[in-house]
């Protein structure tokens, strides 16, 4: 079976075309994309800025443990039937907005919980030192919290990639758009290879997504950059 597995993913033809690997694998990363930054816009400022004020911590916390409980395909499913309905929604394709919405109330949880917890985390000595040296409440936000709490949050922000990138695959449920058609096709088929290949494809753009968070977030830490800054002005002059 991995044989055949193989020839589907090799063979040219499977790639092209609407209904072709590239096109479904264009449309998953474009929900989740989407989905995320959709998210990060509603979730994050009121995270972090319950975390600065530290309150609001009961609420935000169960928020977003009620969110991990809810299950996406039941959510999308009551959607795409109700009065959003299963259209045509743009790029996104037919139940793009019910998927969208879906994806963006799973999106939600990591980010808050990430967000509010780094902040709240921040070494208190060291807001109080800011404090003292006549930095404002906004100031200390800016220019020690948050940067302080960037590994914490990126955490939130790799768990809601991921996430939403393999779980974006069960739009193909309701006939929407993304790799997982390549599955439903596959089951509909009784095509073994094909339903293997479109799990190979999914867990493959995971891992490569989670590479890129890795990387995205070691260059935006802050306290990375300040460790390797000083081995740099130790070299000699040439």
């Amino acid at each position: 079976m991995l044989a055949d597995v193989f020839d589907y993913l090799t063979d040219g033809s499977n790639w092209s075309g609407e209904t072709g690997i590239w096109a479904f694998a264009v449309q998953q990363l474009l929900l989740t994309v989407t989905a995320l930054a959709v998210a990060m816009v509603l979730g994050l400022p009121i995270a972090l800025w319950l975390g600065h004020l530290r309150r609001g911590g009961f609420l935000t916390i169960n928020i977003s443990n009620v969110g991990r409980a809810v299950p996406v395909f039941a959510v999308l499913l009551v959607l795409s039937l109700g009065p959003i309905g299963s259209g045509e929604f743009g790029p996104y394709g037919r139940a793009g907005l019910a998927t969208l919405i879906a994806l963006v109330l799973f999106a939600l949880p990591p980010l808050i919980t990430n967000a509010y917890v780094g902040i709240t985390e921040v070494d208190r000595d060291v807001v109080e030192a800011a404090r003292g040296m006549g930095m404002s409440s906004g100031k200390i936000f800016t220019a020690v919290e948050l940067p302080l709490a960037v590994p914490v949050v990126m955490t939130g922000f790799r768990l809601a990639l991921v996430q939403v990138w393999a779980t974006a695959t069960i739009a193909a449920l309701v006939a929407g758009p993304g790799l997982g058609r390549i599955i439903t096709r596959g089951f509909a088929n009784q095509s073994t290879p094909e339903v293997v290949a479109g799990a190979v494809l999914v867990a493959v753009g995971a891992l490569l997504l989670e590479l890129i968070a890795v990387l995205a977030t070691r260059s935006l830490d802050p306290m990375r950059r300040a460790v390797r800054r000083p081995a740099k002005q130790l070299l000699p002059p040439v």
